[in-house]
C-alpha cells in the first residue's frame, strides 16, 4: 500500500498543482492512516471501510491529537480516497458524508488598522535599508501574502505601471492588485536604493540583504520583529499576523469572500471562510449604531 502514497503525491502535484508544504502534509496524513492499516493487519487498501475510517478517527483521539489534526487528516483521507476512485483502485468512497470533529473557533491575531499604521510608519526611507524594508511591509499588507512568496519575488514579477504583482504559490501563479502607498515605496526602493545592494548584476530577486544575496524566512521576522518593538507594540507579530490583518480590514470594508480567496491563493473557499468572523462583527457594529432599538 504504500507505493499508493508516492502515486498520490504525483497525481496531488501535476493534477491539482498544491504547494510543498501542503504535499508534506498530506503525505505524512496519509502514511500515518496506512501504518494504522498495517498494524491492524488489513492489507488491502480495498477492504477498509466505513468502520475503519471511524475506528482510526477515534485511535487519533486517544492519541491525544486535537481536533485540528483530527479534522485536517480525515480532510487528507477524503482527498485520497478520491483519488483512490478516480484511478479506480476502490469502488466505493469510505469518508463519504464522515463530517470533521467540531473545532473550537480561534481567534486569529490580527492587528487594528491603527498599528498597522504604525507598524508600516517606522522603516524610514532615507536609507537603502529602510526603503528597503518600507517596501516589503507596505507589499506584505498590501497583497496579504505569504512570506515565501515575498521573499521569492523577482524583479520580472513587479509591473509598477500596471500595480500588480505576479505571485507564485508552487506552480500555482496568481496577479495582485497593489495599491498607491506600495507602489511608491516599491518604486522608491527598485529606482533609489536597490542598486546599491546589487554585487552581481545578474540577480533577479527583488528583495536583497547587504549582502546583495535574497532575504530569508528567518531575517524577514527579525526585521519584522525590531519593528514591531520600535512600534511599541507589545505582542508577537509575525508575517502571517500582517496576512490576516489584511484580510480581515478587506472584509471589514465590503470585500466579498471570493475576491480574498482569489487575492490570498486559497485553493479552497473554505479556508477563506475563516474570516466570515470579522463581516459579523462589522455587521453588529453597524446594527448597534444604526437602529433605532439597537
Amino acid at each position: 500500500m504504500y507505493e499508493l502514497i508516492s502515486d498520490f503525491g504525483t497525481y496531488l502535484t501535476y493534477e491539482k498543482r498544491i504547494s510543498k508544504n501542503t504535499l508534506d502534509s498530506y503525505k505524512r496524513d496519509i502514511s500515518q492512516y496506512i501504518l494504522y492499516l498495517h498494524n491492524s493487519n488489513i492489507r488491502n487498501i480495498s477492504v477498509a471501510n466505513n468502520t475503519t475510517i471511524i475506528t482510526y478517527l477515534i485511535f487519533l483521539q486517544k492519541e491525544k491529537k486535537s481536533a485540528s489534526t483530527i479534522a485536517r487528516s480525515l480532510s487528507s483521507l477524503k482527498t485520497f480516497y478520491r483519488f483512490l476512485m478516480y484511478k479506480k483502485i476502490v469502488d466505493t468512497d469510505p469518508t463519504f458524508n464522515l463530517e470533521s470533529p467540531k473545532q473550537k473557533k480561534k481567534k486569529l491575531p490580527v492587528l487594528a488598522i491603527d498599528e498597522i499604521k504604525n507598524l508600516l510608519n517606522q522603516p524610514k526611507a532615507t536609507s537603502a535599508k529602510g526603503a528597503r524594508d518600507k517596501a516589503m511591509l507596505e507589499l506584505l499588507y498590501a497583497t496579504g501574502m505569504k512570506v515565501t512568496e515575498l521573499i521569492s519575488l523577482k524583479i520580472d514579477d513587479v509591473f509598477l505601471d500596471l500595480s500588480f504583482v505576479k505571485c507564485y504559490n508552487g506552480e500555482r501563479e496568481r496577479i495582485v492588485p497593489i495599491g498607491r502607498v506600495a507602489l511608491d515605496a516599491l518604486n522608491e526602493y527598485m529606482k533609489e536604493y536597490r542598486v546599491k545592494h546589487i554585487k552581481n548584476l545578474d540577480k533577479k530577486i527583488l528583495f536583497l540583504n547587504s549582502s546583495g544575496e535574497g532575504l530569508t524566512r528567518q531575517g524577514l521576522w527579525k526585521i519584522l520583529k525590531h519593528y514591531a518593538k520600535q512600534a511599541n507594540l507589545n505582542k508577537t507579530i509575525t508575517p502571517q499576523t500582517i496576512r490576516h490583518s489584511f484580510a480581515a480590514h478587506m472584509i471589514q470594508n465590503g470585500a466579498d469572500l471570493n475576491s480574498i480567496q482569489e487575492i490570498l491563493g486559497h485553493a479552497d473557499i473554505s479556508t477563506t471562510q475563516i474570516y466570515t468572523q470579522f463581516a459579523k462583527r462589522k455587521i453588529k457594529d453597524v446594527y448597534a449604531k444604526t437602529h433605532p432599538r439597537a
